[in-house]
């Protein structure tokens, strides 16, 4: 694997709500290498997009470690901060909330530009259309309205902005999970178009793993603020290890007919992430699960070829 750019050490982020603490993200630990894309899945409200939003510093964290080429960037000072911003970036979900209504394309691709003094305001014209142009957006569209777009065009727009101070990291928040289908697969073709040529970093979140499955070199899936398996991708389609994931992919849709394959179903809600209870945190819905897994948090542990588990069951197997 080539050398990390991001590593993530013992990341919390608790909340403090009326019954005591919210445990979003808890003890997470991992790394991404230089020009790799890691898939970040799980359920709504696992923690996903919490840790996406911790690593960037736009809501602060419990306790832990984020290190950016070595550096603990969690310390850094505001204005330090602020030239780091420069190398990191992020691609939201939304791509109507998060662009402002009131500007054109022009302008809300040369904000970042303009704030950062990358450019005068006579070069940012042509500076803005060459974006434009990387991101598959026309230029007579550089004086429209995001209102005026559809979705899949915003969504691009939202990516040239991230790209605009040319980051080495992006953090893209289920940029996709809004779009229709065949509108899905133009972006995703022109995120690894562009990871391609400017040697970009990816955290890709998203609740869907066939997604992740066409984008990632390997996956992390997290339940209730837990990591639960860590893999290559085409690995966790060969061989899921944790009771967790099997569920997920039983539940992913195949495009055979008259392909019968067993479904997973989970009994029970999901656990509050309030002051959760000891032992594994998928337990309670877990099928395979036995009196040591309400008891003891299992540890996250290689049982091969980098492939990490976090299930008392398989380690003793293993």
């Amino acid at each position: 694997m080539s050398e990390n750019l991001i590593e993530v050490r013992n990341l919390k982020k608790y909340f403090r709500v009326s019954d005591g603490q919210l445990h979003a993200v808890d003890d997470v630990s991992f790394a991404i290498g230089k020009g790799e894309t890691l898939g970040l899945v799980g359920e709504s409200g696992c923690g996903k997009s919490t840790i996406g939003r911790v690593i960037l510093r736009l809501i602060p964290h419990t306790s832990g470690e984020v290190l950016y080429d070595g550096e603990n960037i969690l310390e850094y000072s505001n204005e330090k901060m602020r030239e780091m911003r420069r190398s990191m970036q992020m691609i939201f979900q939304d791509p109507y909330s998060s662009l402002n209504p009131r500007k054109t394309i022009g302008q809300i691709i040369a904000e970042p530009l303009l704030i950062n003094g990358l450019v005068s305001r006579k070069e940012v014209t042509d500076v803005v259309l060459d974006l434009m142009a990387k991101g598959g957006i026309r230029k007579k569209l550089f004086n429209s309205y995001p209102h005026e777009l559809d979705g899949g065009r915003r969504q691009r727009v939202g990516i040239i902005r991230a790209l605009a101070l040319n980051p080495k990291f992006i953090v893209c928040d289920e940029p996709v999970s809004s779009l229709d289908v065949s509108i899905q697969a133009q972006i995703l073709n022109l995120l690894q178009d562009l990871q391609e040529n400017m040697g970009l970093t990816y955290l890709f979140i998203s609740h869907d793993l066939s997604v992740v499955r066409h984008i990632s070199n390997r996956i992390v899936v997290m339940y209730l603020g837990k990591i639960m398996e860590v893999c290559d991708s085409r690995e966790l389609f060969r061989n899921p290890l944790h009771p967790y994931t099997k569920a997920l992919l039983s539940a992913v849709p195949i495009a055979k007919y008259n392909y019968n394959r067993e479904r997973i179903l989970l009994k029970g809600d999901v656990p509050s992430p309030v002051n959760p209870k000891p032992g594994c945190r998928f337990a309670q819905r877990c099928w395979m699960a036995k009196e040591c897994c309400f008891e003891k948090e299992p540890e996250l542990k290689d049982v091969g070829g980098g492939h990490c588990v976090a299930c008392h069951l398989v380690n003793r197997e293993g």
